[in-house]
């Protein structure tokens, strides 16, 4: 095929449907998680205006790269999503959320856009909670995303790593020790590092070059500089996980490239290839920079979905085929299709996993098809079957075939299968009325 005018955005990515019935599932398993712990489901729109990435970014350069501006028809200046967190603090303030009860917990799905990435569009999970700085919360929101990735069986392939950073006073003082250890080291760095190092110390740690790596071990850590409240919470945080029984390691190069969090930072990754499945920050501040003239404690962590998936196929965990076909119709000519159709929306209706071949190819590859969605049961209808009302069924399991009437046809597929396997699953069975 020729696609030389197609217009393919290489950096993009299609999820097909294989994906989709992993995405599908992991959404169901965050969902129930989540709704375990009272978290409400928000969505936040598509574009927003770039003034407010501009505060909550305090002018960064590289930050305020990441996102997809323009100006719109009224020329504001607007941005595509690049995550919701930010959002999520100007709703809590612009919706009068904080009016609520306090803590608020929230969570959400969806795409978002990063011009920086390799692939600038990635599907996450989300959840946040806000107005609480109690570190339990640190400890739960890690716990919660433990219980998710061992509940989809990848126990043996994860670890948990953390970190922390603190106030400004803190970090000033952390930043001069940390250029300090640079200064006759510069040398040693490259270009582009060196140039990111003067604009920010920290992105030191975001490099990817294996010498640069092997120093920022020996860098100062962030911990040796925290004062009597910020040390106190770290503690607590790690009292807590050892009471959880979680497993962690600290990292003191464990660092985010974003410039609005504080306090516990923390990531849980594969083992195999370092691949990042979840990871989590506060961001006590965020709220004073863009709006508010006090902090509001919230925290939140994002799950990658594509990772995820990654890791689950890397260690062979396949899910269940929860469209399996019971009842496949396969036909041929319009008398047949005029047949077929009501009876297979009667079938549906008895809870019977049922398709039906409404075209017009061969009865060969209409057979092939039932073959490759693995019916059951195969019913083939042709002209003298549609006018006699008794057609050809093949049971695909123990390769036998039958003359089954039409009126006893559905009686007839519901004993063979047993009622305990009917697909009695409607999401209309959700709704009530008061």
């Amino acid at each position: 095929m020729n696609t030389e005018n197609v217009n393919i955005l290489k950096w993009m990515r299609d999820l097909y449907p294989d994906d989709h019935k992993y995405y599908t599932f992991l959404k169901k398993v965050f969902r129930h998680e989540f709704r375990k712990n009272w978290f409400r489901r928000i969505s936040t729109p598509i574009l927003e205006n770039t003034q407010l990435f501009e505060k909550a970014f305090l002018n960064n350069d590289n930050l305020l790269k990441e996102l997809f501006s323009f100006k719109d028809s009224l020329l504001w200046k607007v941005s595509l999503s690049s995550n919701a967190t930010i959002w999520i603090i100007r709703s809590y303030i612009t919706e009068e959320l904080e009016e609520q009860i306090q803590p608020i917990y929230l969570y959400y799905m969806d795409k978002y856009l990063d011009k920086t990435l390799k692939e600038k569009e990635f599907h996450e999970i989300w959840c946040e909670i806000i107005w609480e700085k109690d570190p339990i919360l640190d400890s739960q929101l890690m716990f919660m995303a433990y219980e998710v990735l061992n509940a989809i069986w990848l126990w043996d392939n994860i670890k948990l790593k953390i970190n922390t950073l603190w106030n400004e006073k803190e970090m000033e003082k952390y930043l001069w020790e940390l250029s300090s250890f640079y200064e006759n080291k510069k040398h040693i760095l490259s270009e582009e590092t060196l140039e990111d190092f003067n604009k920010n110390p920290l992105s030191i740690f975001n490099s990817n070059n294996e010498d640069e790596i092997i120093l920022a071990k020996n860098a100062p850590s962030i911990i040796k500089f925290l004062k009597k409240d910020s040390k106190n919470h770290y503690l607590k945080v790690k009292e807590y996980l050892n009471i959880l029984n979680l497993k962690y390691k600290e990292d003191n190069t464990f660092i985010l490239k974003e410039n609005y969090y504080d306090s516990t930072i923390w990531q849980i990754e594969t083992i195999s290839n370092g691949e990042p499945l979840i990871y989590w920050w506060r961001y006590n501040s965020l709220s004073k920079k863009i709006w508010l003239e006090k902090e509001t404690p919230a925290s939140w962590f994002k799950a990658s979905i594509i990772n995820i998936i990654s890791a689950l196929k890397e260690n062979k965990i396949k899910l269940k085929n929860k469209d399996k076909t019971v009842l496949y119709f396969v036909q041929l000519w319009e008398e047949a299709k005029k047949v077929v159709l009501p009876l297979s929306l009667k079938a549906r209706k008895a809870w019977i996993n049922t398709l039906v071949s409404l075209w017009t190819p061969s009865m060969k590859e209409q057979i092939l098809k039932a073959q490759r969605i693995w019916a059951e049961f195969v019913v083939m209808v042709w002209i003298m079957e549609a006018r006699n009302w008794i057609f050809q069924v093949r049971d695909t399991t123990e390769w036998t075939q039958e003359e089954i009437r039409k009126d006893e046809l559905i009686d007839y597929i519901i004993n063979k299968i047993w009622k305990n396997k009917l697909d009695f699953y409607s999401p209309i069975k959700d709704l009530i009325k008061e």
